[in-house]
């Protein structure tokens, strides 16, 4: 049914990660990759995502890598959604109706709206501060 991709996972435990390392602490997408066990490749471009979305910085150099550009407490699971995926839309319609055959008639249009708005605030609720508290519990 509904499912996040991977991709998104993947930049949700490379923020954690960096989160629990420091904010000023400069790590190696290898380094990420290898400790929480997802694919090197795969991971460095949603790092651009998330970079390119201000939620972290990329360091150059010898000693390179990426490091939060923000708190933990200023960076929320919606932020990281929003920069690997853009914008949320359950249903097609929420996009354009029209790409839509039945939306003239839809009965369950103002359901899918309400429930993608349920998600997309609880998303917007919860900092990767309360993320690293809760596995910490």
């Amino acid at each position: 049914m509904l499912q996040v991709s991977r991709k998104f996972e993947y930049g949700l435990h490379a923020v954690t990660y960096l989160a629990t390392k420091g904010q000023d602490k400069v790590i190696t997408v290898k380094e990420i990759a290898d400790d929480v066990g997802i694919s090197q490749e795969f991971l460095s471009k949603a790092m651009q995502n998330l970079k390119k979305a201000g939620i972290v910085v990329s360091v150059q150099g010898v000693k390179g890598g990426y490091k939060l550009a923000k708190t933990p407490d200023d960076i929320t699971v919606a932020d990281i959604a929003i920069a690997i995926e853009g914008a949320p839309h359950m249903v097609r319609c929420d996009v354009k109706a029209s790409s839509c055959e039945i939306s003239s008639s839809c009965q369950h249009r103002g359901y899918m709206n309400s429930l993608q708005q349920k998600i997309q605030e609880l998303l917007a609720a919860t900092t990767v501060r309360s993320l690293l508290q809760r596995t910490a519990t």
